[in-house]
């Protein structure tokens, strides 16, 4: 049985989940999120979210766990939402937002200019003596994740100095340098 699966949801206040034809909604003070959900049974008991499986086969247990864990991140995200924090780590590296253009300059010969995703806010931080940062903040996990994963890949942090843009809290891997 799946462990993850078989634990309920609980409804915070402000929240309300609706339930109809294999699709959840979530609406919270952050905004609404809807998720398409097959084969698993969702069921709004007494402000808990309660989820079922019809057989013990590897696709249904597999679904399970991961059904209630994007119920779970919908819910936690119209109530507090979600953040991560990108630091680009390098000399002459910078970041500008206007708006939802974001400007980083990451060593290449031009500017790279980045459109955000509306439901996506975005916030750079630069701080004299420290390295440059850039917030983004949503209700949508999976959104949040993949914004930053793109802007990551711009400049991936090498392993020998770190240079480049990594997430705040990353442990790298480093390599020595040649030994002479």
């Amino acid at each position: 049985m799946s462990r993850i699966g078989k634990s309920p949801v609980a409804i915070p206040d402000g929240v309300t989940v609706e339930i109809k034809d294999n699709v959840v909604t979530v609406k919270g003070k952050l905004g609404e999120l809807s998720q398409e959900f097959s084969e698993i049974t969702v069921k709004n008991e007494d402000g808990t979210i309660v989820l079922e499986r019809p057989t013990e086969g590897k696709d249904h247990k597999s679904k399970h766990g991961l059904y209630r864990a994007l119920i779970n991140n919908m819910i936690e995200g119209v109530t507090n939402g979600w953040t991560k924090e990108l630091e680009l780590v390098g000399v002459g590296y910078r970041a500008s937002n206007q708006g939802q253009k974001l400007d980083l300059a990451v060593g290449f010969s031009h500017n790279i200019v980045m459109d955000i995703a509306p439901e996506v806010k975005v916030e750079t931080i630069s701080e004299k003596g420290k390295n440059p940062k850039v917030k983004l903040t949503s209700h949508d996990k999976q959104l949040v994740g993949q914004v930053a994963a793109k802007i990551r890949g711009f400049r991936k942090p090498e392993p020998y100095k770190g240079k480049g843009i990594k997430f705040v809290g990353e442990q790298l891997r480093r390599k020595a340098g040649k030994s002479a």
